[in-house]
């Protein structure tokens, strides 16, 4: 299960440039956007639109660029948005849940489906992947000389289901409801919290070679690159060989 914050790390690592930033920037925005329909304006009140704001925060989105984001909840950009989960299969049958945003599904449709062609997987039907994978909160705490049982008994104390210890850190997984309240508690205890976020875990995970398990991620990559997507998952366990390979 640690393989959702180490394919996170990848990510933040090769995601430095300014048009990668812009367009998370442009995505995070419309995440915002969505929330604040959904659920008001109001971060202390809507807690899905409090996750992004703190996503946007961790990723250096400015405060005004925040602000408009709320405030286009009224606007025609935010309700010409919906939500919608495509699920498909990459390289030797690795399963692939994608979250996207996107205010034409046939152009989103047609995209996602073309990276799929070009990366040798195929996109399915709906529901043909998505009972992998559990909805759960996860909490990365990097490692600060800590000790990690120490901050996993913390967060067990704070209603956190699990955790998983590694050399990149803590993940601890919640339900998504406990999610704020054992991040806000881990923080009084003066922990180092990295991120926060609800994520699509997947229930096991299939194991590949590492130049398997490559091919697989340059396809998620491409994925997550295209302008209507929001977040890809992916059943696979990532070995270190093969992040060593694909950064």
């Amino acid at each position: 299960m640690s393989g959702h914050s180490k394919w996170s790390q990848i990510k933040r690592a090769k995601g430095v440039t300014d048009a990668k930033r812009g367009q998370l920037f442009t995505k995070l925005g419309r995440e915002i956007s969505v929330a604040a329909r959904e659920g008001g304006p109001d971060p202390d009140a809507n807690a899905r639109l409090r996750l992004a704001v703190q996503r946007a925060r961790e990723a250096n989105m400015p405060l005004d660029t925040i602000e408009r984001a709320i405030k286009k909840v009224a606007g025609t950009d935010a309700a010409a948005l919906e939500e919608i989960v495509y699920e498909g299969y990459g390289p030797n049958g690795a399963a692939i849940l994608i979250e996207a945003m996107t205010d034409n599904r046939n152009r989103t449709v047609a995209e996602i489906r073309n990276v799929f062609t070009r990366g040798g997987g195929s996109l399915g039907n709906a529901g043909c992947v998505a009972y992998l994978f559990d909805t759960r909160g996860i909490i990365s705490v990097a490692p600060n000389g800590d000790d990690p049982d120490d901050v996993a008994l913390k967060a067990i104390d704070a209603g956190a289901d699990d955790f998983r210890v590694d050399d990149d850190g803590i993940e601890i997984y919640t339900d998504p409801t406990q999610l704020e309240s054992v991040r806000s508690a881990l923080e009084q205890e003066k922990v180092a919290v990295s991120n926060a976020e609800t994520a699509m875990v997947p229930k096991t995970t299939l194991e590949l070679e590492p130049k398997d398990t490559v091919s697989v991620l340059k396809l998620m990559e491409r994925l997550e690159e295209l302008d209507d997507v929001q977040r890809v998952y992916s059943n696979l366990e990532l070995s270190e060989e093969a992040l060593k390979q694909f950064a």
